[in-house]
């Protein structure tokens, strides 16, 4: 934990007294309203300092989240270009596809031609004798 001057000089200033009144209290003495004053008022620095611990260790805790998102972020980033190399190797590889599919049902008419006029040319041959 990190003290500040003012911290430490608040409690240095109460400390002489808190143990006057331990010594008091430890004796059987009664305490008075000054030395229950005193006492709450170092239980609340106690409990301030605490607190100071317990947000040190969530601004920590933020920081080291917030390190882990951007790294995530960073990934999330690097798969979305490899889908994007992806969408375009699958739209290259669609072309290349419909262009085979182009080409072959090109052929396939063109035999289709061809046999229909050898097939016609054939009937009409066969006709004539």
């Amino acid at each position: 934990m990190n003290k500040t001057n003012v911290d430490d000089m608040l409690i240095e200033m109460i400390s002489p007294k808190v143990k006057q009144i331990e010594e008091k209290f430890s004796n059987g003495e009664g305490l008075s309203q000054d030395d229950i004053n005193t006492l709450l008022l170092k239980s609340q620095y106690n409990h301030i300092n605490h607190l100071d611990q317990k947000l040190d260790e969530v601004v920590a805790d933020v920081a080291s989240l917030k390190g882990e998102f951007n790294g995530l972020k960073g990934e999330f980033n690097g798969l979305k270009g490899e889908f994007a190399i992806l969408r375009g190797e699958f739209a290259i590889l669609k072309a290349d596809i419909e262009t085979t599919i182009e080409k072959a049902l090109n052929k396939n008419m063109m035999k289709l031609i061809m046999v229909m006029g050898i097939f016609l040319t054939a009937s009409k041959i066969i006709d004539k004798f």
